[in-house]
């Protein structure tokens, strides 16, 4: 099998990018459909539709229904198709992001990415997740290339609420696990080859940026401030993060983020922030070091990310119920088959019951 690396085609990031827009979208078509939430329409449409104007460009903006899905990605194709779109922007979190992917690889046109959050790495990534209606995981949909342009403007991002980076730093945080796992088990990726040399030097990459400048870059945010430790984590939740997921593959932590969106309390809490949690199971399953798993735990604990089940709103879960979560995270259309061995739900549902306990224990410990 070959190795592939993916990337997106190009990747801006600094200061007030996002009045620069129109300079990146111009060659890609004359007349976009910006897809974004309620907020984020009222946070950047005067600065993009200026920037448009400027290069006499047209653009729509459309209001995200709240949820990638089916539904949701087919109303957005039919609104852009009347609209004339030969260009499609994503404008907002991840979930803006995947939509606005998907609808241009189901309308044959362009796409450009523009995070007003470093909240995940889907950003970079030729891949949409797929949800139902109702919120629950449905699919990962693979898509035949990475996005045409990946805008990142800094002064939106360090104006977006502190939760969002912090949740995209407990998605990055499973990224080079993941990568490792995969590159152990020769894993399929979500590029379509094995991993690269070139991707889990990034994914490792991405891992200690976040162990140097993680709390310096949340601290920095909670004073107002844009610092360069909050640019180096932009980076790394948002480019090196999708290019080391992408290129090197998911494992255990995604797959047990997708089957936790099974209990209904976990529903409120980000992406990021159960990945994060995911990535401590997958860390128990693996037996990894003591000093490695106290890292990430006390890493964690700093940011104020989850280590409980607690933490992510089920006060109560017994054996049963986990077990159900055990095995939708073992299911074959998800990643746990990437780990370098064989798992069994009931491998996962002990190390969810571990990595629940471990998470109260340190708690403990630091009080």
């Amino acid at each position: 099998m070959p190795r592939i690396y993916n990337s997106p085609s190009k990747y801006i990031q600094g200061p007030h990018a996002l009045a620069e827009l129109a300079t990146y979208v111009a060659p890609l078509g004359s007349a976009a459909l910006a897809i974004a939430s309620p907020r984020g329409i009222e946070r950047v449409s005067a600065a993009v539709e200026q920037s448009c104007a400027n290069a006499g460009a047209t653009i729509a903006f459309e209001a995200f229904g709240g949820e990638c899905s089916d539904t949701e990605i087919n109303r957005i194709c039919a609104v852009a198709q009347a609209a004339g779109a030969s260009v499609i922007a994503g404008i907002g979190g991840g979930k803006v992001l995947d939509t606005a992917k998907a609808v241009a690889y189901k309308l044959g046109v362009p796409v450009v990415v523009c995070p007003t959050a470093a909240s995940s790495d889907a950003p970079c990534s030729a891949l949409s997740v797929i949800y139902h209606d109702d919120g629950t995981f449905d699919r990962y949909l693979y898509l035949p290339q990475n996005p045409n342009v990946v805008l990142m403007d800094t002064s939106v991002i360090a104006g977006a609420p502190e939760r969002l980076l912090t949740s995209g730093m407990g998605d990055a945080l499973a990224t080079y696990f993941e990568a490792r796992a995969c590159v152990a088990s020769e894993a399929t990726t979500c590029a379509g080859g094995t991993a690269t040399n070139a991707a889990l030097a990034l994914a490792k990459l991405c891992y200690d940026t976040l162990m140097a400048d993680g709390v310096k870059a949340k601290v920095a945010l909670e004073a107002g401030a844009c610092t360069p430790a909050v640019e180096r984590i932009i980076e790394a939740n948002t480019l090196l993060s999708g290019i080391g997921f992408e290129s090197c593959g998911l494992a255990c932590a995604h797959a047990v983020h997708n089957a936790m969106t099974l209990l209904p309390q976990t529903h409120a809490y980000l992406h990021g922030e159960k990945v994060a949690f995911g990535t401590i199971v997958q860390l128990v399953l693996e037996n990894a070091p003591t000093e490695e798993l106290e890292e990430v735990l006390g890493f964690c604990m700093e940011l104020g990310l989850p280590t409980t089940l607690e933490d992510l709103g089920v006060e109560s879960a017994d054996r049963d119920r986990l077990m159900a979560v055990a095995e939708q995270a073992c299911a074959p259309t998800d990643t746990m088959g990437n780990m370098p061995f064989a798992v069994t739900p009931q491998m996962v549902c002990d190390a969810i019951l571990a990595a629940d306990a471990l998470g109260h224990y340190y708690h403990l410990a630091e009080a």
